[in-house]
């Protein structure tokens, strides 16, 4: 199935549809082994335009996408209320690997478990290399 098919639950979309409403605002990110299958979102936190990011929260699955899970939906829509976020953005797609470069596989290197996004952007999808 397209990643561009398998959309996020319709609770998240209608959040993220909205133009900017202020802050606090929250972002919303995928992450899979391949552009089919999203294993990881992060939600974080914004609460200015010149902020670190705080809280950044996530969420992981090995058998569910998570962009469809209506339970994790609910999860993340509790914390967006929870830390009062205004504005929510959302990317249409997933975004890269799970898996964090420097801390679960060496700076400057493809993870070795995600093979799909090796020479990948991230957010075309497109070959790089």
């Amino acid at each position: 199935m397209s990643s561009l098919l398998k959309k996020p639950s319709s609770r998240l979309r209608k959040k993220a549809k909205r133009d900017f409403q202020g802050f606090p605002a929250a972002t919303i990110a995928f992450y899979g082994p391949t552009a089919d299958f999203a294993s990881k979102v992060v939600v974080g936190i914004a609460k200015s335009a010149n902020s670190e990011i705080d809280p950044l929260k996530k969420w992981f699955s090995e058998t569910d996408d998570l962009r469809t899970d209506e339970h994790i939906a609910l999860q993340i829509s509790a914390f967006l209320k929870e830390q009062n976020a205004k504005s929510v953005v959302m990317a249409d797609r997933i975004i890269g690997c799970p898996h964090e470069e420097g801390i679960d596989y060496p700076d400057g290197q493809s993870c070795p478990k995600c093979p799909f996004w090796a020479g990948r952007d991230r957010f075309t999808h497109e070959r790089i290399q």
